[in-house]
């Protein structure tokens, strides 16, 4: 999959955050992303959900100034 820089980097942040020892996930962020194992496909995911409750709070914010 292909995403921007910071996408990335926040998928990365929730993988290592998530799946931070062998026994949840037994390769690295890299291969994980090469593969495109469950685990990093379940990271970005999270991470593409958190930066749309980061958007919609930014909006509510904005709305109220």
């Amino acid at each position: 999959m292909q995403h921007d820089a910071g996408m990335r980097a926040a998928a990365r942040a929730v993988y290592e955050a998530v799946y931070s020892t062998e026994d949840w996930a037994p390769v690295a962020f890299e291969v994980a992303e090469r593969l495109g194992t469950v685990h990093y496909r379940q990271a970005v995911e999270a991470a593409v959900k958190v930066a749309d409750c980061l958007l919609t709070d930014a909006d509510r914010q904005l709305a109220l100034l």
